[in-house]
């Protein structure tokens, strides 16, 4: 994560963009009135939809459960 404040943010607007879309790097703006955190939207959009996904009752035991499932036994109970 970078901080900076935002008289640099502003000075280096294009360079700390760059670094979020490029590197996945998270910027942490400081203003007198609080922080804000700048994310690329690729990383945003992934947010969002884990968000999602988790509010979704036993999306998380699914994924658990398909995670300790062995390949050969996938192929196994597609193909029955």
């Amino acid at each position: 994560m970078t901080n900076t404040n935002i008289t640099n943010a502003r000075a280096e607007l294009f360079k700390l963009v760059a670094s979020c879309i490029k590197y996945n790097d998270v910027i942490n703006i400081n203003t007198k009135e609080g922080n804000v955190i700048m994310i690329s939207e690729e990383d945003y959009n992934s947010l969002i939809e884990s968000l999602y996904l988790a509010g979704i009752p036993g999306m998380y035991e699914s994924i658990v459960e398909g995670a300790n499932t062995s390949l050969d036994e996938t192929i196994k109970i597609k193909w029955k």
